[in-house]
């Protein structure tokens, strides 16, 4: 049987993927939904950089570093990628500001700057999800996931089923009304 902390994890991580294609899909369109686009971002600011990232590189990354010692480089790097999240979206919602508020020369490069940070997420979260899971589920025992899965179902995803803080009610309610499905319940665009 799995424990739990996969299964969320990789339920966040779906949800993560529908958020971030629908950024992409959005970004292309010839008229974008900018207050869309910044609820999507605020949102993987919020809660993958802030509650996601760090139960994994400081709750599940330490325990596969000292019973699997031969992945240490890995988590070294997938640890780099989660410092350097933070930095990343916050330069991604700064060229969406740019093209909102200075039209169309800025588009190309917040496309571009979509790309970049769409396909180095995916490739992270693929990463963790063929290497480190498997890792985890090999080598953890049951102490191990007894501690984790506390940890990760106390602070679940919105997106996911988690029920959110109070403040952030209002946050998801208004992505889902935005965002067209099969994330949201928001109008579909051509």
């Amino acid at each position: 049987m799995e424990a739990e902390t996969l299964h969320i994890i990789r339920a966040e991580h779906d949800a993560l993927s529908a958020v971030l294609q629908t950024v992409r899909l959005l970004a292309r369109q010839p008229r974008p939904d900018f207050d869309a686009l910044r609820a999507m971002l605020f949102y993987v600011d919020e809660f993958p950089e802030r509650r996601h990232h760090p139960h994994e590189s400081e709750l599940l990354f330490p325990r596969l570093r000292a019973l699997a010692p031969q992945s240490r480089e890995l988590l070294d790097k997938l640890d780099a990628d989660h410092a350097r999240g933070e930095r990343a979206v916050r330069a991604l919602q700064h060229e969406l500001l740019a093209y909102e508020l200075l039209g169309e020369t800025r588009r190309p490069g917040f496309e571009r700057a979509v790309q970049r940070y769409v396909d180095g997420y995916l490739q992270h979260m693929a990463l963790e999800e063929r290497e480190i899971l498997p890792l985890a589920h090999r080598v953890l025992k049951a102490p191990d996931w007894a501690e984790l899965d506390a940890a990760f179902t106390s602070q679940r995803d919105p997106l996911t089923g988690g029920v959110p803080d109070a403040a952030y009610e209002g946050l998801f309610q208004r992505i889902l009304s935005l965002v067209p499905p099969p994330l949201g319940l928001g109008p579909v665009r051509v």
